[in-house]
């Protein structure tokens, strides 16, 4: 998968047997600044496809003469098994609806469909596709950096003892002007063992207890918060099995009163495979107030279905390319592609973790950072680390800082 320069047009096949709307759509998108190439047939479709053409998104309609469109999505699969595809049709049916889904339809639009719906509807499959190209260049240059989980085996005993020793320690999160935004939760234990995170979770992952890790987790950010600045947000990490935990839904716990403080931060390094229907679940977590981020974007799996699948209030991108990024034109010309599709195009926040240098820190705001986390602000510790004590200790600080970014944009 190729990623295109953000100066190019995005490149758009429409496949519709109707003359009339085909060449409605080309204008309507061209008009949106697309290059538009046309098909009036699903067969013409694929020979372009079979000759080695490639497009950012693919348009089609599902009844037509010849190949059908429900036919023809399976077939687009085996030549490009990432394109977003937009599903135009005037008779829906259970079968195209199951055809779109299995062969992972972006959108489902009837017609007739609204000029801005649809150029509204590419655009941001445009933008998912171009970010999930940056994504495999991310895996590219990081896979040798050598970020991986810790590995150890555990006993029953060693478990439950770390569990009754928990205690969280608290990161601040920062923007480019010195403000205070938050802060992300991190559990500690004190039990000798495991030397950390990573390994109680190895643990709890092969004791079948992630769930009742999750609920001490929360437990204990309750106990914490009233101690944390009134206008600060908190990033609790879940675990992929924690969305299938009803207590995180219940309206009457602890964790559900300050809901609208929090961000629920999902790392990429685990599936959501097996948690039932993550979309009305983000959509219920929602509904109480939470908002949702990302983690670890740039590391762990090669496809963007996290980020399809949550569509995300925030994604963090992984410490891997933001070390020595002052050093390196090809992380930041990665990293500056990254921060414009999910700022820009799709209207995320991105935290950058693992700034530990001043030369990362001046890089990353150079390429467009707005918020930054890591040692050179703070370490995680136990307290709430005061903005006036970030700024006494960090030189380059300016005194008077503004306000905290808005979450929710």
């Amino acid at each position: 998968m190729e990623v295109s320069d953000a100066g190019e047009a995005r490149r758009v096949l429409v496949v519709e047997d109707e003359e009339g709307l085909r060449l409605a759509y080309e204008r309507i998108l061209r008009g949106a600044g697309m290059a538009v190439v046309t098909c009036d047939s699903g067969e013409a479709a694929l020979t372009r496809l079979r000759n080695g053409e490639r497009f950012e998104v693919i348009v089609t309609d599902l009844v037509m003469s010849g190949m059908n469109g429900t036919d023809l999505l399976p077939l687009i699969r085996q030549f490009d098994g990432e394109v977003p595809i937009v599903i135009v049709t005037g008779q829906p049916s259970l079968r195209s609806s199951i055809a779109a889904v299995e062969n992972g339809g972006f959108r489902y639009l009837l017609k007739p469909v609204a000029s801005r719906e649809l150029c509204k509807t590419v655009s941001a499959a445009a933008a998912r596709h171009r970010l999930a190209a940056l994504k495999l260049r991310a895996l590219e240059v990081c896979e040798n950096e050598g970020w991986r989980s810790a590995a150890g085996a555990t006993l029953t005993e060693d478990f439950e003892a770390a569990l009754g020793q928990l205690y969280m320690v608290y990161q601040p999160i920062v923007d480019a002007s010195s403000a205070l935004f938050g802060y992300e939760a991190l559990v500690r234990t004190q039990s000798a063992a495991f030397r950390g995170p990573d390994q109680l979770f190895d643990a709890a992952e092969r004791l079948g207890r992630v769930q009742e890790l999750g609920r001490r987790i929360r437990f204990a950010v309750c106990q914490d918060i009233k101690d944390a600045p009134a206008d600060s947000v908190l990033f609790v990490n879940l675990h992929a099995s924690d969305l299938s935990d009803p207590e995180l839904y219940g309206k009457e716990s602890a964790l559900a009163a300050h809901a609208a403080r929090v961000v629920l931060e999902i790392t990429e390094r685990k599936s959501l495979n097996g948690s039932g229907d993550v979309r009305a679940k983000v959509g219920e977590l929602r509904g109480l107030g939470y908002r949702i981020a990302v983690d670890d974007l740039g590391a762990g799996y090669a496809g963007l279905s996290c980020v399809n699948v949550l569509e995300p209030d925030i994604v963090k991108l992984d410490m891997s390319l933001v070390r020595d990024i002052d050093a390196s034109s090809r992380k930041c010309s990665l990293v500056r592609s990254m921060l414009r599709v999910c700022q820009a195009d799709l209207g995320m926040l991105v935290v950058c973790e693992g700034v530990e240098t001043l030369a990362e820190r001046e890089t990353l705001v150079d390429v467009g950072a707005t918020l930054l986390q890591g040692y050179l602000f703070a370490r995680p510790q136990r307290s709430f680390a005061d903005p006036a004590t970030l700024v006494a200790s960090s030189g380059y600080f300016a005194v008077g800082a503004s306000a905290p970014i808005a979450v929710d944009g």
